[in-house]
């Protein structure tokens, strides 16, 4: 059964993903609350932050945490060794397209090949809930949550925004029209503003 699937991100005001200070205490502590089996994330949200995973402290997996999951069909991430030592994750798992570039054949990560060129993100998801997740938190930016809003892959949606216009950038979602039921709204400190949504069938 396919677990269900959250897309949570954190917006300036005109619905940037980047250029402004991100409240990511205040973020991930929110994350604790959907109490995922495993978080889904982009390649490209890994590859901004391999510096600050290599310079992180690496205490290693912690067994009860979510397993990381990262769609890279063009082979580009590197720091998956750090990844999985950094203590968030209880492991980390590939996600490649079978005309994903080789790996290197001593490469020990845990690998799920779908699609062809592309990873097949429902095919993925299929798999993860055979394998017992209920629920998948995806973390990354808006090119990921666009492509499974797009394939009727999300559930609901959570956005922390930020009371700052940033006037460039990318915008956490590119599709015209997505169906939304209201779902809950919560107002913190700073202006800071937590809104949840259901997507519609």
């Amino acid at each position: 059964m396919r677990p269900q699937v959250v897309a949570q991100v954190a917006v300036s005001l005109d619905g940037r993903t980047s250029g402004f200070d991100a409240d990511l205490a205040r973020f991930y502590a929110l994350a604790t609350l959907w109490q995922e089996d495993v978080t889904l994330v982009g390649a490209d949200t890994i590859l901004a932050q391999e510096a600050a995973v290599r310079a992180a402290p690496h205490p290693g997996p912690r067994p009860a945490a979510p397993l990381l999951a990262v769609v890279d069909s063009r082979a580009r991430v590197r720091e998956w060794e750090g990844l999985r030592q950094l203590g968030h994750w209880s492991d980390v798992l590939a996600l490649y397209a079978d005309q994903t570039p080789a790996r290197p054949p001593d490469a020990m990560i845990r690998e799920l090949v779908t699609g062809y060129d592309r990873v097949d993100l429902a095919e993925v998801l299929d798999v993860l809930g055979d394998r017992g997740a209920k629920t998948v938190r995806v973390d990354s930016g808006g090119t990921l949550i666009a492509v499974l809003l797009e394939l009727g892959l999300v559930d609901e949606i959570a956005l922390l925004v930020h009371p700052v216009v940033v006037g460039s950038g990318q915008r956490w979602c590119g599709l015209e029209e997505v169906p939304l039921r209201h779902a809950g709204t919560e107002v913190f400190e700073g202006g800071i503003v937590w809104l949840r949504y259901c997507v519609s069938a």
